[in-house]
């Protein structure tokens, strides 16, 4: 049975955030089981961070914050296209346990916390930067030093929450669904705006 550790997806984020230009790599680290779904979610998070910072600039056209906000848009549905393919793929492997009478239903699944694990490693990558910044003043770099630690044990307790949530699905006493977005904003189909203008 293929289910990751948070070790492994933990020690995949850092690494991942420490080479240069990966975000833009073609090709996949990690080609076997949920990992392809998993680094595409990392993937995601890591170009939304950077389309969300730009997007605060008060130095451009509006055009430019616009191209920013719909880019962020279609990174977003990727990023939760990516979350409820790693829960598919991880029900699959559950799927052979044998559920007991008790067991009881985790309201967020295994693929939402890897996403949640994957935006704290952004975090955490970040504040270390501002907590090594040369042109900040003191109180700046010790308040980066208290949330990059805060950060870290948020981290490393929400790692031992998901670990914690596969063991107990493997053992039978757990289980989730996946949960669909069903983004309406982004379809056509459904969002007002959108058809009403075609309709117009």
């Amino acid at each position: 049975m293929t289910i990751p550790r948070s070790r492994e997806i933990l020690e995949f984020h850092d690494r991942s955030l420490a080479l240069p230009g990966w975000v833009d790599s073609a090709s996949a680290e990690q080609k076997q089981g949920a990992w392809p779904y998993i680094e595409l979610n990392h993937r995601c998070n890591c170009v939304l961070w950077k389309e969300e910072d730009q997007a605060r600039r008060r130095d451009v056209l509006d055009s430019a914050i616009a191209a920013n906000k719909r880019a962020i848009d279609a990174h977003n549905q990727r990023r939760n296209d990516a979350i409820e393919k790693t829960d598919e793929f991880l029900l699959a492997q559950l799927a052979a346990v044998e559920r007991g009478t008790n067991a009881r239903l985790h309201s967020e699944t295994a693929g939402a916390m890897i996403d949640r694990l994957s935006i704290l490693a952004l975090k955490i990558y970040h504040m270390r930067l501002q907590t090594e910044r040369r042109d900040a003043s003191p109180e700046h770099i010790q308040t980066s030093e208290a949330r990059l630690a805060r950060l870290v044990e948020q981290r490393a307790d929400l790692a031992a929450c998901l670990d914690a949530l596969l063991a107990d699905c493997l053992a039978g006493r757990a289980w989730f669904k996946v949960y669909r977005q069903f983004k309406m904003y982004n379809d056509p189909a459904y969002n007002p705006y959108l058809y009403g203008a075609k309709r117009g």
